[in-house]
């Protein structure tokens, strides 16, 4: 597998999401994808699942520093005094005294992004976090981060999928050097029927999920986490790493619509913010 350079952090470029795993079933998820050689392990404190993903790693075997552990901040933590008290519950949740990445869950419409920025500077600078990044930033907003508060941004995770554009994000970050983690990688299910894919996965003896992963982790700087509770979905997922597409595979990507948004919450900031 492939490594993503994400602010001197080795990010694997294949994790595994956990939104929605929980409970048993959510530890006996994680346990079988670090069995399986998953090393990016992507939570959240709003996912409220934290205790158990730290369970599960704690039940592994796998020793922490191997791992690559993502948790966000709520967009309404964003204050600095609720930023630091955020990440010492988190901590003690996940079982660990640092996380490889924290990042801004949703920026909040009104929030003082150089003080919250400032406030998880200070986090990375003492250790508890080994780098900081956002998620869900549009184009605009992340070039604030880096260009104007000059925030060590680490990486942008946003949804990504073969349905969805996000060139002129990718393009920015790449041409700074930050990372894109793809979340909802198959469109929450909706790429596993897609007949383009589908014809492609034929060709290829695989799966329709595992030729849309390929899509993601041929392009340059781009990684991605999808869930998965099953060990048979997680090494499908895995077997995206060894996929290569061709010309004619990507063309036919190319041409699928890509307008469906599968994520947009109501306090979520326009995706196409003028620049």
């Amino acid at each position: 597998m492939e490594n993503l350079q994400a602010d001197g952090i080795r990010l694997p470029e294949l994790g595994l999401g956990t939104w929605r795993l929980a409970g048993e079933e959510g530890q006996k998820a994680v346990e079988s994808a670090l069995e399986l050689g998953y090393r990016h392990i992507d939570t959240a404190e709003m996912y409220g699942n934290e205790v158990m993903v730290g369970a599960a790693i704690a039940a592994s075997g796998v020793p922490r520093k191997e791992i690559r552990l993502t948790t966000k901040v709520w967009w309404t933590n964003l204050a600095p005094p609720a930023i630091r008290s955020a990440i010492a519950t988190s901590l003690e949740k996940l079982r660990t005294d640092y996380v490889d990445l924290y990042l801004i869950h949703w920026p909040a419409p009104e929030m003082d992004l150089p003080a919250a920025l400032g406030a998880m500077m200070r986090l990375r600078e003492e250790g508890l976090a080994r780098a900081i990044g956002v998620a869900n930033f549009p184009r605009a907003l992340l070039r604030t981060a880096v260009e104007e508060i000059g925030a060590p941004i680490a990486c942008d995770q946003v949804e990504y999928h073969a349905l969805l554009d996000q060139s002129k994000l990718l393009a920015y970050a790449q041409a700074r050097g930050i990372p894109i983690v793809a979340y909802c990688p198959l469109a929450q299910g909706r790429l596993a029927a897609n007949a383009t894919l589908a014809a492609i996965a034929a060709k290829h003896g695989a799966s329709p999920a595992t030729v849309a992963l390929a899509w993601l982790l041929g392009q340059k700087g781009v990684g991605a986490i999808p869930k998965s509770a099953r060990p048979e979905g997680q090494r499908d997922n895995l077997a995206a790493c060894d996929l290569a597409l061709d010309a004619a595979d990507l063309a036919a990507i190319a041409a699928l619509p890509k307008n469906v948004r599968c994520v947009n919450p109501s306090f979520a900031l326009a995706w196409d913010q003028p620049d």
